[in-house]
């Protein structure tokens, strides 16, 4: 890991800040109203990120074949994903049974745990923006790794949800154009990422050196 993947995750994060008010404001909005609930909410869903980026992580270094393969299937997923989030192909759409009315139910709860589950539980709700950051865990292809890098991505989504959750909503880019703004750069931050993780924006003669700093 180096500090320019964790902060292409991170940014890839904030470029997608829109589409996650969109999809989440009112879930933080929500929590809001509790004294301390928009962090529990935040830590929750943090939690939940890292949980998804160490799958997806170790589903990278489960891949057999040559090293570059968990790089290329993530840069796969990422160009499919982000073109979902355009609206160019159809979205996936995971089905996860109990897994909304779990959340209805514990947006009502009163307290800091029930934010902090509900966030957990929000974190793995059906999101195209969520499934083009795990991409660049998959090309880590190390579950620690991944958790982290997921955490840099929530916490990216964090200023955007935050501000959403203080009634700001009207702030937020519905038009079609303004999602494919935001599909182009996740696109662009993540394949950035992904080609830093595998070393294409480096000269050879610094290989060593990322070697070194824990880059692979």
């Amino acid at each position: 890991m180096t500090i320019a993947i964790l902060l292409g995750a991170f940014l890839a994060g904030l470029a997608g800040s829109p589409h996650c008010v969109l999809m989440c404001g009112s879930f933080a909005s929500a929590c809001a109203r509790h004294p301390a609930g928009l962090g529990a909410w935040h830590i929750g869903r943090l939690v939940g990120y890292s949980i998804l980026g160490a799958i997806a992580g170790a589903v990278g270094h489960a891949l057999p074949g040559p090293a570059w393969l968990p790089s290329a299937v993530g840069a796969v997923f990422l160009v499919w994903f982000a073109a979902a989030l355009a609206g160019l192909v159809g979205e996936p759409r995971l089905k996860l049974p109990g897994f909304s009315r779990a959340g209805g139910l514990l947006t009502e709860g009163r307290g800091t745990g029930a934010q902090l589950a509900f966030g957990l539980v929000n974190g793995f709700l059906p999101c195209g923006l969520v499934y083009s950051a795990l991409s660049l865990p998959v090309a880590l292809a190390n579950p620690w790794s991944g958790a982290a890098a997921m955490i840099a991505f929530g916490m990216g989504t964090t200023p955007a949800t935050s501000i959403a959750a203080l009634g700001f909503r009207r702030l937020t880019f519905r038009s079609l154009a303004a999602r494919r703004w935001i599909a182009l750069l996740v696109l662009i931050t993540g394949l950035l990422s992904i080609a830093v993780r595998s070393g294409l924006l480096f000269p050879e003669s610094m290989l060593p050196f990322m070697h070194r700093h824990g880059a692979s």
